[in-house]
């Protein structure tokens, strides 16, 4: 039996088992795992290390490495986000709604586990632990599929984690890591209806979309970013220039950085923002308009306006209108987040009626697009999707519903 088989069948059933365990039984594993992270960050770093290196002899850019990057810091915010999830309500066993039929039924439909979880991303090894302890707290078993750049990481990572599983009232078969990395093993995975409930692909958009194309399996589709800042004409000076550079600098390589930032042609401070840009290191591509006024801004091309950079890139457009921002986003955007930053009541809100987004923000980084930020501890991702979840998903969109019918002996006639 293959590897991918093998793992998903102990999943399963895993996964049966999970649905049974109590908040008490999940946050005891969810902390021993904290713990051992801590423990285990030398070996962590060391796997981490041979990730890098070789990352960096293959000419990996700057931001990819960033990603692919852990620290001593990095690890412990990790642990800290997984003790954070302990203080979480579990979603399981929530009552959505319940009411009483004409005939005497009474019905609850309940929140439970979606049952087993393949997470495909890339070089990102945060998202080992997130995706597997925010499954586990959910009562889900989980399927890791990370990329080969990541894999030393990754393994390091799953065995810690598994390793405190085994001394935790959890099944330490709930937890899977695929090592076999190929696009052949992958594919196959994508048909594993048997045994997995939904994908997740998290990522770029070549990855996401290789997964939606192929996979039988139902995908909780998570999205890119290009999120753009729109700076109103009534917009305060100071406030738009530190949220431009705190969604641009803050970390460029993430998928809520700002890729493009949109300046109402009458606001009257596009000298100063444009020079603190410049001046942070973020090489700014605008239009004819502002190309032509300011010797740092180079020509914008077509492909710029819809581009998630991840890098100190930025787009940068005038526009004549709220209106002409809102079209120009809902143009080039990804649903992802979008921000506007205004004094003007009427044009935020036209902007947040206008803009077909899973997050919009007034006044405010886009940076916060973030589960951690939004209160849900870790994200499993950022759905820009219509279905099932939007937005950064926490632990109610990794479960599923299911109705209990009590009757006293009600036949149907």
């Amino acid at each position: 039996m293959n590897e991918l088989i093998q793992k998903a069948s102990l999943l399963k059933q895993s996964s049966f088992n999970m649905a049974m365990k109590t908040t008490d039984e999940k946050n005891e594993a969810l902390l021993l795992i904290a713990d051992a992270l801590i423990k285990q960050t030398p070996a962590i770093l060391a796997a981490n290390e041979q990730d890098m290196e070789a990352g960096r002899q293959a000419g990996f850019a700057d931001s990819l490495l960033d990603r692919l990057q852990l620290t001593e810091d990095r690890i412990t915010a990790i642990a800290e986000a997984v003790r954070q999830l302990t203080k979480l309500e579990d979603p399981i066993g929530e009552v959505v709604e319940s009411w009483t039929t004409e005939h005497g039924l009474e019905i609850e439909t309940i929140r439970v586990p979606l049952g087993v979880v393949g997470m495909v991303y890339e070089a990102r090894p945060n998202v080992t632990v997130d995706a597997a302890t925010l499954c586990l707290k959910a009562g889900n078993a989980v399927l890791l599929r990370g990329s080969t750049s990541a894999l030393h990481s990754n393994k390091a990572l799953t065995a810690v984690m598994k390793q405190a599983l085994e001394q935790s009232p959890l099944p330490s078969d709930a937890l899977q890591l695929l090592e076999d990395t190929s696009r052949e093993t992958a594919a196959r995975m994508f048909k594993l209806n048997d045994y997995l409930d939904v994908l997740i692909p998290r990522g770029g958009a070549g990855l996401i979309q290789t997964v939606i194309e192929q996979s039988t399996v139902p995908v909780l589709e998570t999205g890119v970013g290009n999120c753009h800042i729109f700076i109103d004409e009534s917009a305060e000076k100071q406030m738009a220039i530190d949220i431009a550079l705190n969604a641009k600098t803050h970390r460029p390589s993430v998928c809520n950085a700002a890729e493009s930032v949109l300046i109402h042609k009458n606001w009257p401070h596009q000298q100063e923002l444009l020079a603190a840009l410049h001046q942070a290191g973020v090489e700014v591509r605008g239009d004819e308009g502002l190309a032509s006024q300011y010797d740092h801004v180079i020509a914008a091309t077509e492909k710029d306006w819809g581009q998630e950079f991840l890098a100190m890139t930025l787009s940068a457009k005038l526009v004549g209108s709220t209106e002409e921002a809102v079209s120009h986003i809902n143009r080039y955007g990804t649903k992802h987040s979008e921000a506007i930053v205004t004094d003007s009541d009427a044009n935020a809100e036209l902007f947040f009626r206008g803009i077909d987004a899973a997050v919009l923000y007034r006044n405010a980084s886009t940076r916060f697009t973030d589960g951690e930020q939004f209160g849900y501890g870790a994200e499993i991702g950022i759905s820009t999707q219509k279905l099932h979840a939007r937005g950064p998903m926490g632990l109610k969109a990794i479960t599923t519903v299911k109705s209990l019918v009590r009757g006293s002996g009600q036949i149907r006639h």
